[in-house]
C-alpha cells in the first residue's frame, strides 16, 4: 500500500489500516540514555461472544504497553471477515473511539511491538496477515527465532523477501495451508502442527482465523503466555495484568510446547512438539526487569520476588549508609527489600516524570545526562548530606547510572553505593530482548573495579545468580540465564552469534 493511500479491501474481505506518511521511525529509538533491556513484544487474544472484543483488546494491549512501544495493532473477526488495524506508535496513538467503533466481532488478537528482528517500519507492525483460506489468518509474535535464515532458504525465499521472523512464520503457514478447506474448519490448527516443529528459538504466538483463537508457546517457554477466563469466553495474554484489566480471572500459564485452541466448542490443548524438545527455560530477566510487578510467573508474583532479591542482596553486600532508595520503577521493590533486611531506612530519592517515554538525545555526554534529568529529578532535602544506597534493577551500558550518580552528588549526597539485584549483564540475548552487542555491555568489557570507577560510585555490588534463583523461589524451575552466563539452553547458530558480535559498538 502506498503512503497515504486509503485502506484497501482485499479479495477475501480483510481490511488493513493505511500506512500513514511513509516509513515512520520508531518513537523510542535505541539511544544511549535509555540502556535498559528492551522487550520484543506483548501479545493478547480474546474469544468472547457478545462482547466488544476490540475494546477488550485495547485495554489488554494498554496493560502490555511496557513490552513494546514502537507499534500497536489488532485483528478482529466477525465470523466472515478478518479486519486488521495497525500503525506506528503507542496503543493510545493508534486506537481511539473512531478506529475502534467499526471493529465488531467475537474474536480478536492484539500486539505491541519493540523490534528485535526486522526494521522499524509500518510493514513490520503486527499482527501479520496472510490472505489464505476463506478469510485469511492473523498472527502476533513475542520472541525471536534463531533459525530464520535457514527456514527462508529451505522455503526458497530470496534474501530480502522476508522482513522479519514473524513475517517468515506467516509465510510458512500460508504455504502449508490446505488448498481445499477442511470439513471441520480446523485448517489453521492442522497447518500449525506441520510448521511449529520446524521453528527454533523463542516464540509465544497468538493467531486467529474467522472462528478460532490459538495460543502457542515454544518448547522452552522463553517468553510468558497465560490463559484467562471471562464469563462469556477466554483470553490469552503475555502477562496476567492484561487479564485483570478486562475482568478475566487467571486460569494458568500456557505450558512450554503447548498449543491452546479456542473456538465455539470451548478450549482444548495440543502438544505438537517432540517430548525431547520440551525443556522449560523462562527468561530470568522477566523477574528482574521485563514483567510488570503484578504479573504471575511460575506461580509467583513478580513484586515479591524482586523484594526478596533486595533482601538477599543486603545479606550478600552490606554497607553502612543513611538511606536506601530505589530507581523508579523496577528498582523500588528490591530497594524496599534491602532496607527491610539491612535495617537502614527506606526513602524516596527520585521523582519520575510519568509522562515521558524514552528520550531523543544527541551523542554528547551533557545531552545524555539531560535525557536522564528529563525522566528523573532528585528530592534534594531527602538526599543532601546522606550516605545513599541506590538500588537499580540492572546495568547494561551504564550510561543511565553514570548520569544518575552525578545528579545525586550534585544534589548533596556524601556517598553513593550502588546495589544491583541481578548478576552482571555480560552476553547478548538471542531470544527476544534487544540489549546490543558484547562490545556495548559494560560488564563484558570492564572489571567490577573499573565499572565502579566509570560510574563514579563509592561501592558497587551485584546479586549472585544463586541468590537470584533463591529469591524467585520456585525450586526446580528452569530458566534461561544466557545473558548472565553465556550458556544458552538451546544452540545459537554461529551465523547469528557472528552477526551480533560484528555489529559496531555504541557510543559510550
Amino acid at each position: 500500500m502506498e503512503p497515504g493511500a486509503a485502506p484497501s479491501v482485499w479479495d477475501n474481505g480483510a481490511v488493513v489500516a493505511p500506512h500513514l506518511g511513509g516509513e515512520v521511525p520508531p518513537p523510542y529509538p535505541d539511544v544511549p540514555d535509555d540502556d535498559s533491556p528492551k522487550e520484543a513484544c506483548g501479545v493478547f487474544g480474546v474469544y468472547a461472544t457478545g462482547q466488544a472484543v476490540a475494546l477488550l483488546t485495547f485495554d489488554g494491549l494498554y496493560a502490555l504497553q511496557h513490552r513494546g512501544q514502537e507499534s500497536a495493532g489488532m485483528a478482529v473477526s466477525d465470523g466472515e471477515t478478518v479486519t486488521v488495524v495497525k500503525d506506528m506508535g503507542l496503543v493510545t496513538n493508534v486506537f481511539d473511539e473512531r478506529t475502534l467503533a467499526p471493529l465488531q466481532g467475537h474474536l480478536a488478537i492484539g500486539h505491541t511491538r519493540y523490534s528485535t528482528t526486522g526494521s522499524s517500519t509500518w510493514h513490520n507492525a503486527q499482527p501479520v496477515y496472510r490472505a489464505v483460506g476463506e478469510a485469511g489468518f492473523a498472527l502476533g509474535h513475542n520472541g525471536n527465532l534463531t533459525n530464520t535464515p535457514a527456514l527462508a532458504a529451505e522455503a526458497g525465499m530470496l534474501p530480502g523477501v522476508v522482513t522479519s521472523d514473524s513475517d517468515l512464520v506467516g509465510e510458512l503457514v500460508s504455504r502449508e495451508f490446505p488448498k481445499e478447506p477442511r470439513n471441520d474448519g480446523r485448517d489453521l490448527e492442522v497447518t500449525l502442527a506441520k510448521v511449529l516443529p520446524r521453528l527454533e528459538g523463542a516464540f509465544s504466538f497468538v493467531l486467529m482465523d474467522t472462528a478460532h483463537l490459538i495460543g502457542v508457546r515454544d518448547p522452552n517457554g522463553f517468553r510468558p503466555l497465560c490463559l484467562g477466563k471471562l464469563d462469556s469466553g477466554w483470553v490469552l495474554a503475555s502477562e496476567s495484568p492484561a487479564l485483570d484489566i478486562i475482568g478475566a480471572h487467571f486460569v494458568r500459564e500456557i505450558e512450554p510446547g503447548e498449543v491452546i485452541v479456542i473456538d465455539a466448542a470451548g478450549c482444548r490443548s495440543l502438544h505438537p512438539f517432540p517430548p525431547g524438545r520440551v525443556d522449560p527455560r523462562l527468561c530470568i530477566f522477566e523477574f528482574v526487569y521485563l514483567a510488570r510487578p503484578d504479573s504471575q510467573l511460575y506461580g509467583r508474583e513478580v513484586h515479591g520476588a524482586r523484594r526478596r532479591m533486595g533482601e538477599l542482596l543486603a545479606e550478600q553486600a552490606p554497607v553502612a549508609a543513611d538511606m536506601v532508595m530505589g530507581v523508579p520503577e523496577s528498582g523500588v521493590p528490591a530497594a524496599e527489600g534491602y532496607a527491610r533486611a539491612s535495617g537502614i531506612p527506606y526513602g524516596e530519592g527520585l521523582v519520575k516524570n510519568r509522562y515521558i517515554g524514552r528520550t531523543f538525545i544527541t551523542p554528547n555526554q551533557d545531552a545524555r545526562a539531560g535525557g536522564v534529568r528529563r525522566k528523573l529529578n532528585p528530592l534534594r532535602e531527602n538526599i543532601a548530606g546522606k550516605r545513599l544506597i541506590v538500588v537499580d534493577d540492572s546495568i547494561v551500558r551504564g550510561t543511565t547510572q553514570r548520569a544518575l550518580v552525578r545528579m545525586l552528588r550534585e544534589a548533596g549526597a556524601t556517598e553513593v553505593h550502588v546495589r544491583i539485584p541481578s548478576p552482571p549483564y555480560k552476553w547478548p540475548c538471542y531470544f527476544g530482548i534487544d540489549t546490543g552487542t558484547r562490545s556495548e555491555l559494560l560488564a563484558a568489557n570492564m572489571t567490577l573495579g573499573e565499572i565502579q570507577q566509570y560510574l563514579g560510585v563509592d561501592s558497587l555490588a551485584f546479586l549472585s545468580l544463586e541468590n537470584l534463583v533463591r529469591a524467585i523461589g520456585v525450586p526446580g524451575a528452569g530458566f534461561c540465564s544466557g545473558c548472565l552466563t553465556g550458556e544458552y539452553p538451546v544452540p545459537v547458530p554461529v551465523e547469528l552469534r557472528k552477526s551480533v558480535l560484528e555489529r559496531p559498538p555504541a557510543r559510550v
